[in-house]
């Protein structure tokens, strides 16, 4: 028999506190680490967490679950979608 590659898409959520600690859920790989760059891919794209002193605390890849500790700047999603137009917009370029 023939069996097809089924892929699951693990829920992603993105939980933060005080801006210190992350947790996310739907981290597929860690493409890259060091103390002021993070950037995952997770189930809903690429997403690139900037800070200082930034650590992974724990990532369990089959669960998709990971925590970062140190200080959040920013988080931010490579491939996020372009703003939707309204109709005035379209009709006057």
């Amino acid at each position: 028999m023939n069996e097809e590659k089924r892929t699951v898409r693990l829920p992603h959520n993105v939980t933060m506190n005080d801006r210190r600690n992350l947790s996310l859920t739907g981290v597929e790989e860690v493409i890259g680490c060091d103390e002021q760059l993070l950037t995952v891919k997770t189930s809903l794209g690429e997403l690139s967490v900037g800070g200082n002193g930034l650590h992974i605390g724990n990532f369990n890849r089959s669960s998709g679950e990971l925590k970062v500790d140190g200080v959040i700047r920013d988080i931010v999603y490579a491939d996020a979608e372009p703003e939707k137009q309204g109709l005035f917009k379209r009709l006057f370029k």
